[in-house]
């Protein structure tokens, strides 16, 4: 089953935005900034490890689904580059942990097969797609600032729109379920340990460590367990040898989403 992927521009001027735009409160948005410095320059590896394949790529409905995710991914990428200048503008170091991150992500792109590469971003994409499916369910988003809503849920039902893009070209050119798994283990490490590492240099900005985040994030209404719906959730799912991406139904929250913005999802053709 193929579904046609869409890419939207999010016309959002973030100048708005304040400093603690998540229920404002400072640790829940050095948090939820940590992960957000990640996605420019992780979107844009993403592209680049299925653009790789393409050539091998010969089911036209696939290829057009790749150019679909190209085009969400750079646009979140962009997007999420506008946010990084706010922050900036807020007085917020940002650069030295971005310099850092970008040279030890290439680094370790430029020392790992292509194969494995592809690997790690369908792994990234399954994490992503639960993290999407997060911020659409259950009201997690309605304390943010609108500016910050917009463009989360925007990012959260494009992602779990074009959830199995990169699955599929792995299960393509390289379906191996050691190399599956392998890209697992890459992609849990590298997305827990950069996102624990920004937030950390966000959080000391706000002069918190992380008992003093824990202490704050215990006095909101909500709290999002992302290590167990995220994380432990998502290897368990994706450790199953029969496993795929659409096999976690999500899929309702995103059209949900576009169709209260007059938008419809494309029906998948059989």
């Amino acid at each position: 089953m193929a579904r046609a992927i869409t890419p939207r521009d999010l016309d959002v001027d973030f100048a708005p935005v304040p400093r603690h735009w998540l229920a404002g409160n400072a640790a829940a948005t050095a948090i939820s900034n940590g992960v957000n410095l990640l996605f420019p320059h992780g979107e844009r590896f993403f592209v680049r490890s299925v653009k790789h394949f393409l050539d091998r790529i010969d089911d036209p409905e696939l290829r057009d689904q790749i150019k679909g995710f190209f085009g969400q991914e750079g646009r979140h990428a962009r997007a999420h580059d506008r946010v990084g200048e706010v922050l900036r503008a807020q007085g917020v170091e940002i650069d030295r942990f971005l310099d850092a991150y970008e040279q030890s992500s290439r680094w370790i792109e430029d020392h790992t097969s292509p194969e494995l590469r592809l690997a790690v971003t369908a792994a990234c994409e399954h994490f992503t797609a639960l993290l999407a499916e997060g911020a659409l369910r259950g009201g997690m988003l309605d304390a943010c600032a609108p500016e910050m809503r917009a463009l989360l849920a925007w990012h959260a039902a494009e992602e779990i729109e074009h959830k199995a893009v990169a699955y599929e070209v792995l299960q393509r050119v390289a379906p191996s379920y050691g190399l599956r798994v392998l890209g697992l283990a890459m992609a849990t490490a590298l997305l827990g340990g950069y996102w624990l590492w920004a937030a950390t240099v966000l959080l000391r900005q706000e002069g918190l460590g992380w008992p003093g985040a824990l202490r704050q994030l215990r006095a909101l209404p909500r709290r999002p367990p992302v290590v167990r719906r995220v994380f432990l959730r998502g290897i368990r799912q994706y450790l199953r040898p029969g496993f795929h991406p659409r096999q976690v139904p999500n899929e309702a929250l995103a059209a949900a989403w576009f169709a209260a913005r007059g938008i419809s999802m494309p029906e998948a053709a059989a």
